[in-house]
């Protein structure tokens, strides 16, 4: 009964995420997924000539995008489509981590707080960031699940293997996205090395062989955790000797600390957005709905505080990993050089925190000492008053996500673009990077358009395949220029395209777009690609 019941509220939930990730374009990033999942799919199993981004999603969303393409084909759809699969799955899977193995009134109730802070993503940031980026909201998924093996185990007897499912299991998450590295091996490997040290301490009066052989299960989890991260670099440098991708280095960096009062603040909004309660610039219902999610905020916020005053007592130990994981994931990301992206680059933060605020709120472990009986009957009204205040956030939350599935969808970015230059027989070209991929899915392939770097004539090897820039493979004959609608649009300038290749035999205008025609191939005079030994080298490009 339990797993129809899940079954369909996981088909409604993807109905409703597909309708809503709709509310948000495909653009380049998510492009430039599908057309890697393309070449995942037709063979390149190694990806070989590949310039991924600082994060390969090798492991985790390009296999869910080749068997997407494979049904559905290379089309803006796609992406749709497999935005709402992962957010989705990121939802049952909080959401079941949330329950912790409980039944009942508590189960309902940790059901209803998980999945109420999740339900509905913010429109716009929310939504490009939860639902619609190719971002690390997917790499959530596999370490709930790691998280729901954890909590199974720390409710039983320990078993040999579930240290090493968690190895692999990390290891296999990790090999994709470097923030592994944050959000769990390091919390798994902090949280059981602290209750290891705590159970051999504990054991006082007893010989240290038998004090340490006591703890086998926690000291065992600490070395998975580390174990994992040995065997992801491993393979990601197997994978880069048998000439496989290469990935940029991840650019992180502690910003200079008299930055952080002016930086911290900002990127504690993203926070915000996040659980959709980032209400600067609102108006009307949609001001309404963002100030109702500062709820979701207090609550994630009030449970990781629960948690760290009772790190060292008797509480699970999922609710400590999942405490760590968000404030490393936050500190780390509010004190360094990340902040200045989106909110996508902490997506992590939005299930942790849903299924920590069901479990920190609604569990035996932090309940209070029981009062006497005449106290009962005033715990009773706090009860209901709670459940009542609750429910109401919980209706505000869900006619939220009633208004945002009737928002209208927007066309993909570029599909005007793409439709021209497939009418006028212009099938290979150059582009900003905001025009590139995305025009050449949204023509579903007939027409291809590649990046150029900023403020230069160079290709731009970020999510890019080497080979596409070749002269001898490729005839490129016009460049797209773009400096009114699309973002960075100033990336590639009329100016600079002409000092570099000259004056063009033809020019036409559609729309925001310019193009510009010659009657040669653009790429005999690019700089050419050199070889890259390792991945992680740092692309030409850039």
């Amino acid at each position: 009964m339990a797993a129809a019941a899940c079954t369909v509220a996981g088909a409604a939930l993807f109905c409703a995420y597909l309708r809503l990730s709709g509310t948000s374009p495909m653009n380049s990033d998510s492009a430039n997924i599908l057309l890697m999942g393309s070449d995942l799919l037709h063979g390149n199993l190694l990806l070989h000539g590949w310039y991924m981004s600082d994060v390969s999603f090798y492991t985790t969303e390009l296999p869910q995008y080749a068997l997407l393409e494979s049904f559905l084909g290379l089309h803006p759809e796609t992406a749709h489509v497999a935005a709402a699969m992962t957010y989705t799955l990121a939802l049952l899977l909080a959401v079941l981590l949330a329950r912790g193995g409980t039944s009942g009134r508590t189960a309902t109730v940790r059901t209803l707080i998980a999945a109420g802070i999740m339900v509905a993503p913010q429109l716009g940031v929310g939504v490009y960031a939860l639902d619609m980026a190719v971002g690390h909201i997917g790499t959530s998924v596999p370490p709930l699940a790691v998280w729901l093996l954890l909590d199974r185990a720390d409710r039983s007897v320990p078993r040999w293997w579930v240290p090493v499912v968690t190895t692999l299991l990390l290891a296999w998450v990790l090999i994709a996205d470097q923030i592994v590295l944050i959000v769990a091996v390091a919390p798994v490997a902090l949280v059981s090395g602290i209750r290891f040290i705590q159970g051999v301490l504990a054991s006082d009066g007893l010989p240290w062989t038998r004090r340490v052989r006591a703890q086998w299960y926690q000291l065992s989890l600490a070395c998975a955790a580390v174990a994992a991260a040995l065997w992801a670099w491993l393979v990601n440098r197997l994978l880069s000797a048998l000439g496989g991708f290469v990935v940029h280095p991840v650019p992180f960096g502690i910003r200079p600390w008299h930055e952080w009062l002016h930086k911290d603040v900002p990127a504690l909004w993203k926070v915000l957005q996040l659980y959709g309660a980032d209400y600067r610039g609102l108006a009307g219902a949609t001001a309404a709905f963002a100030v109702l999610h500062l709820v979701s905020v207090v609550l994630v916020g009030w449970a990781v505080l629960r948690v760290l005053r009772r790190f060292l007592a008797r509480i699970p130990l999922v609710d400590q990993v999942l405490a760590v994981a968000i404030v490393l994931n936050v500190v780390l990301y509010a004190i360094s050089w990340a902040s200045l992206e989106g909110a996508h680059e902490i997506a992590v933060v939005a299930p942790f925190g849903a299924a920590l605020a069901a479990r920190a709120l609604a569990g035996p472990a932090y309940r209070p000492a029981k009062r006497k009986t005449a106290d009962s009957a005033g715990a009773s009204r706090v009860r209901l008053a709670g459940y009542a205040a609750g429910a109401l956030v919980l209706g505000g939350y869900l006619a939220g996500l009633g208004y945002e599935l009737t928002q209208p969808a927007p066309p993909p970015a570029n599909a005007t673009l793409a439709s021209w230059l497939a009418a006028h027989d212009l099938t290979y070209g150059l582009a900003g990077y905001w025009q590139a991929s995305s025009t050449t899915v949204d023509s579903q392939g007939r027409v291809a358009v590649r990046a150029l770097s900023a403020g230069s004539t160079n290709p731009y090897l970020w999510m890019a395949k080497a080979s596409w820039y070749d002269p001898g493979q490729n005839y490129a004959n016009f460049v797209v220029i773009d400096t009114q609608t699309s973002t960075y649009a100033d990336w590639v300038t009329r100016a600079m395209i002409e000092r570099y290749f000259g004056a063009p035999a033809r020019t036409y205008r559609t729309g925001p777009y310019t193009i510009l025609v010659w009657d040669k191939n653009l790429l005999s005079s690019m700089p050419r690609i050199p070889l890259v030994a390792s991945t992680g080298a740092t692309s030409p490009g850039l």
